[in-house]
């Protein structure tokens, strides 16, 4: 499985192959729909692995609709029987992860 989405100069992408998924870009208020829908399709597209990679060091950026949006990858990666968790989290990631108490669940994943 190999796609990756082209994106405007300040827009994120979302990228995927053998089984890991690469964010880069911002993960804000400003391209969470776009990036939710593009996570949503490769999630749905996947085939059946043991588990998925998701690769968050390229994410420049996240505010808590980002946030949301790594969460709401999660539930579709529950509901479309694929294993998934994150690493590569950079600091401000992290830590607004952790103010919002979902860390222990992005560490998990599921």
């Amino acid at each position: 499985m190999s796609s990756a989405r082209p994106a405007p100069p300040g827009d994120s992408t979302l990228e995927a192959q053998a089984g890991t998924l690469s964010a880069r870009g911002p993960l804000t208020f400003a391209t969470a729909r776009v990036a939710r829908l593009a996570g949503l399709a490769v999630l749905s597209a996947a085939p059946a692995q043991p588990a998925l990679v998701m690769d968050c060091a390229g994410i420049t950026r996240a505010d808590s609709a980002g946030l949301a949006v790594l969460i709401d990858w999660l539930a579709a990666a529950k509901a479309t029987g694929h294993a998934l968790r994150f690493v590569g989290m950079n600091e401000g990631l992290a830590s607004l992860a952790r103010i919002s108490e979902v860390d222990a669940l992005l560490a998990r994943g599921v």
